[in-house]
C-alpha cells in the first residue's frame, strides 16, 4: 500500500481509482502553500497537484519517498521538471481530454464578446432598457469574420471545427505548418504571426507557454491588429502582457478581449475589471463535470501504473 498526497480536492472518481492506498487529500478551497505543500509529500509515494500547485525543487527534495507526480492538467510549467529528472520521478499530465469543454468555453465567449452578453445581462439587471430600437446594442456577427488561431493542436483544432459552424474562415499559425489533411479537414489556412495579426478579425490564443511565447501580445502586436478585432486568450495568462492589452484597450487599438486565464493568476489586473469591452472568467477553460471526471481518472491510473512499474500513460518525460 502505497501513501498518495492530492494537493488538491479532485471528483470521487479519481479518489475511487485509488482505494486500496493510504490517501491523503489536501482540504479546503484556498490553494495549498509551499510548506504546505512540503509537509504533505514528506512521507509520500505519489503526488497528484492541480496545475495550481507550484511543485518548486524544495518540495520534491523534501520528499525522499516519492516516484510519481501526476499534474491534474494538460500544462506542467507549475513542475520543476529538471528536479524531478535528477531524482529519477517520472511526472505525468492529463492531455487530450479538455480538448472540447475548452474549445467550447472559446466560442462561448467569442459570442460573448461579439453580441456584448455580459453587458446586455448587466443592463437587464440594472437600470434596463426601453424597448427595441434599429440602433440600440448593435454588435458583430462572426459570420464571414476571419478567424486567427494561435497554437493549431488539439485545441485549436477544436475551436476550428466549432467556428466553421459560424461560416468563419480560419487561419492559424505556429512553430509549423500542418498537414495537408489536417488543413482541409478544418479549411484551415497557415499564416506566419505577423500576417494573422494584421488581418484576422478575431485572434484566439491557444499556444503552449514557454520562454518563446512569454509576452508574445504586447503593445507593438496589438497596434499592429485590426481596430474591430476581438482578442480572446484561453492558453497561460503570462502569454499576453495585460498592462499592454489594457492600454490596447482603452486607446481603442482592438475592440475588445476575452480572458479565462492572467498574466498573475489568480490575481487580475485592475483595470481589465473596470472595461465594458472586455469578458472575464475565472480559468474555467475545462471546468465541466465531464472533463474533470476524465483528469481525475487519467491523472489517478498515472499514479497506480507508475507505482506498479507499468510506467506513466501519460508521461511528461
Amino acid at each position: 500500500m502505497a501513501t498518495i498526497f492530492i494537493s488538491g480536492e479532485i471528483p470521487k472518481i479519481g479518489n475511487d481509482i485509488l482505494s486500496g492506498h493510504e490517501v491523503h487529500v489536501f482540504p479546503g478551497e484556498k490553494l495549498i502553500t509551499e510548506d504546505e505543500l512540503i509537509e504533505g509529500v514528506r512521507h509520500a509515494d505519489a503526488l497528484i497537484c492541480p496545475l495550481s500547485t507550484k511543485v518548486t525543487r524544495k518540495v520534491i527534495e523534501s520528499a525522499p519517498n516519492l516516484k510519481v507526480i501526476a499534474n491534474f492538467g494538460a500544462g506542467f510549467d507549475n513542475i520543476d521538471i529538471q528536479a524531478a529528472k535528477e531524482r529519477n520521478i517520472p511526472v505525468s499530465n492529463t492531455p487530450g481530454v479538455s480538448t472540447e469543454a475548452t474549445a467550447e468555453l472559446t466560442l462561448g465567449l467569442m459570442l460573448a464578446l461579439a453580441r456584448r452578453i455580459p453587458e446586455g445581462d448587466t443592463l437587464c439587471r440594472t437600470t434596463g432598457f426601453n424597448g427595441w430600437a434599429p440602433l440600440f446594442f448593435l454588435g458583430r456577427e462572426l459570420t464571414n469574420k476571419k478567424l486567427g488561431i494561435v497554437g493549431f493542436g488539439n485545441i485549436g483544432q477544436s475551436v476550428a471545427k466549432r467556428a466553421k459552424a459560424f461560416d468563419m474562415d480560419i487561419y492559424y499559425t505556429g512553430r509549423s505548418q500542418k498537414d495537408a489533411a489536417i488543413e482541409e479537414k478544418y479549411n484551415a489556412t497557415y499564416v506566419t504571426f505577423e500576417e494573422l495579426v494584421e488581418t484576422c478579425d478575431v485572434i484566439s490564443v491557444h499556444t503552449a507557454y514557454n520562454k518563446d511565447t512569454h509576452h508574445l501580445f504586447t503593445k507593438d502586436v496589438f497596434a499592429k491588429m485590426k481596430k474591430e478585432a476581438f482578442f480572446l486568450n484561453l492558453a497561460r495568462g503570462p502569454v499576453v502582457k495585460e498592462a499592454d492589452l489594457v492600454e490596447a484597450l482603452k486607446e481603442g487599438d482592438i475592440a475588445g478581449a476575452a480572458l479565462d486565464v492572467y498574466e498573475f493568476e489568480p490575481e487580475i489586473t485592475g483595470d481589465l475589471k473596470q472595461l465594458q469591452n472586455v469578458v472575464l472568467t475565472p480559468h474555467i477553460g475545462n471546468a465541466t463535470i465531464e472533463t474533470r471526471d476524465a483528469m481525475a481518472t487519467l491523472a489517478a491510473k498515472n499514479v497506480i501504473n507508475v507505482l506498479d512499474n507499468k510506467g506513466a500513460l501519460t508521461p511528461v518525460w
